[in-house]
């Protein structure tokens, strides 16, 4: 490490840029230096010592004597480090006066925006398979008491769904209800009416129909996942919506009865196609 590494740290933590820090012990190293010969001593690049001098005789730590040839001398360390301090009392008082004014003039903002809050701050817009995916399985793991869906293709749980089973079972065993709304291509699919034997096994009770409006979860008349496929574009595109609104889940359970009294067990729905 080099010796001087020391007293220039302490110069920068003064308020000094390094080269004005070496600079600066340099010149005390010796009654006046030329500028070329300050550059040398603290190995600064000539191009840039002038400024250098130049900053530290404004900050009053050096004296420029005029001449055919300018010379520079350091003034006395007690004397320059009390000025330097000086400067830093300073830049903190301006400091603590801009902080002062700068709170005075947040605080009223920041205490009205406690107050507002986003009128759709309670809607999740949702678009990519992924992110519907982990929404859905987020509502069947927040369900506490009833769990209410209207199911058909494509969907996005895996096929097996091991976790949906064990949110059903655990509803199930804690006294709540799962219900869910089939379409009768769930009959036809040997995969998907696997799937629908294993929930019923684990406590859901299912029925089916012709077809359902749109795929829906209900979680404990709060929360509500459901899909908007685009009824222009014709591609097949879904946005899905996460709600968070008693009022409307409470509205979308009344549809999920009336379809519910509508539809069939699988024995009776076999009979009637």
């Amino acid at each position: 490490m080099d010796a001087d590494d020391g007293p220039v740290n302490d110069l920068i933590a003064l308020g000094l840029s390094r080269y004005e820090a070496r600079v600066y012990l340099a010149l005390v190293r010796r009654e006046s230096y030329t500028a070329a010969e300050a550059a040398r001593e603290a190995d600064v690049p000539r191009q840039r010592i002038y400024d250098v001098l130049d900053g530290l005789v404004r900050r009053r730590l050096a004296v420029a004597r005029p001449g055919r040839v300018a010379t520079f001398s350091a003034v006395a360390p007690e004397l320059a480090t009390a000025r330097l301090m000086t400067l830093q009392r300073e830049s903190l008082d301006r400091l603590e006066r801009v902080s002062a004014a700068l709170t005075a003039a947040l605080l009223p903002v920041w205490s009205d925006g406690r107050t507002h809050t986003d009128p759709l701050d309670y809607i999740e817009v949702l678009r990519e398979p992924g992110a519907i995916a982990e929404r859905f399985a987020d509502i069947q793991e927040q369900a506490g008491r009833e769990l209410l869906s209207f199911c058909k293709p494509p969907f996005v749980a895996p096929a097996a769904n091991t976790e949906g089973i064990a949110v059903v079972r655990r509803l199930h065993r804690a006294g709540g209800r799962v219900r869910a709304v089939y379409t009768h291509d769930a009959l036809d699919d040997a995969e998907t009416l696997d799937n629908v034997r294993s929930f019923a096994e684990a406590g859901e009770e299912a029925r089916f129909t012709a077809g359902l409006p749109l795929k829906l979860v209900i979680a404990d008349a709060s929360l509500v996942l459901c899909d908007m496929p685009d009824p222009v574009a014709g591609t097949g595109a879904t946005t899905a919506l996460y709600i968070e609104h008693p009022a409307l889940a409470a509205c979308l359970r009344l549809a999920f009865e009336s379809v519910w009294q509508c539809a069939e067990p699988a024995a009776g729905a076999r009979a009637a196609r």
